[in-house]
C-alpha cells in the first residue's frame, strides 16, 4: 500500500512513492517538502514549519492552514496614559481644562476668518477658455443671412451621428438648410463639427447651463440654433478672435 505525495514549484513536479510502513523516510521527505515550499511561498514560514515543534504545518498557495505566529510574534500595542512620555502638567492641563478642545476650536475660527477658496456660484462663475466646448449654435452674418452652406461637412465628420441636415436649391441657384438638427444626448462634444465648418456656422458656445427637464427639450432644431446663434454672438466673435492666432 503507497502513498502517493505530489509537490510543485514553479519550475518542475516531482513524484515520490513511499511505502506506510516506513514512517521515518515519511517525515523526513515531508520535513524538505515544506522547507522548500516554505521559502517559495512565504518565507517568514520557513523557520516554522522546520524548527522542532510538535505541530505539523500543511502548506498551500495561501501559507499555512493553521496561521500560527512565529515564535516570539508579538502585535504592537498602543501607547497607554502612563507611556506617553508627557509631564504630569501637560496631561493635567488636557484633563482639566480640555486644551485639545480649545486648540481645535481655535483652528475652526482661523479657518473661518480665512479668505474663501470657492466661488458663490451662481452669482460668480470663474473664467472659462475661448476654446471651452458647451452649449451648440448656429451664427449669422452681420446683415443677417444664415451662414450654414448645406456642404454636410459636419454630419459626415460627426462620429456620434447626432447632426441631421437636410437641405433644398435656392433661386439663385446656392444651397440653404432647411433642417438642422442635433441630439444633444448623442453629442460627444469633440468640437470636430465645429473645426470642419468652412463658415464658421455651427459653434460651440461657452454656455454650460443648459440642463432641461425632459429629453425632448435637448432635441435641438435649426430655429433653437438660430436662437443661441443670436444669444451667444458676441461671446462667440471673442472666442474666435481669441483663439485666430493659435490656427
Amino acid at each position: 500500500m503507497f502513498k502517493q505525495i505530489i509537490t510543485s514549484s514553479s519550475t518542475k513536479s516531482s513524484r515520490f512513492l513511499v511505502s506506510s510502513s516506513s514512517p521515518s523516510s515519511l517525515k523526513s521527505i515531508q520535513h524538505n517538502y515544506l522547507s522548500t515550499s516554505s521559502l517559495l511561498l512565504k518565507p517568514t514560514l520557513a523557520a516554522t514549519s522546520t524548527s522542532d515543534s510538535p505541530t505539523t504545518e500543511y502548506l498551500t498557495t495561501g501559507g499555512s492552514t493553521h496561521s500560527i505566529p512565529a515564535k516570539g510574534f508579538r502585535l504592537a500595542q498602543p501607547k497607554t496614559w502612563e507611556e506617553s512620555h508627557e509631564s504630569a502638567l501637560s496631561k493635567a492641563t488636557k484633563f482639566l481644562f480640555l486644551s485639545e478642545i480649545a486648540r481645535g476650536m481655535y483652528i475652526c475660527l482661523e479657518m473661518y476668518f480665512r479668505a474663501p477658496y470657492t466661488i458663490y456660484y451662481p452669482f460668480e462663475k470663474g473664467p472659462i477658455s475661448p476654446r471651452f466646448r458647451g452649449e451648440h449654435a448656429l451664427r449669422r452674418y452681420p446683415s443677417g443671412e444664415e451662414r450654414c452652406i448645406a456642404c454636410k461637412l459636419c454630419e459626415a465628420i460627426c462620429p456620434a451621428q447626432a447632426i441631421t441636415i437636410e437641405a433644398e436649391e435656392r433661386i439663385d441657384g446656392s444651397r440653404r438648410t432647411y433642417k438642422y438638427d442635433i441630439d444633444m444626448t448623442k453629442c460627444i462634444y469633440c468640437g470636430y463639427c465645429q473645426e470642419s465648418c468652412p463658415v464658421d456656422a455651427i459653434v460651440e458656445t461657452p454656455n454650460v447651463e443648459y440642463s432641461t427637464a425632459t429629453r425632448e427639450e435637448l432635441l435641438y432644431n435649426k430655429e433653437k440654433l438660430l436662437e443661441n446663434g443670436d444669444k451667444w454672438e458676441q461671446e462667440l466673435q471673442y472666442c474666435i478672435d481669441a483663439d485666430a492666432p493659435y490656427r
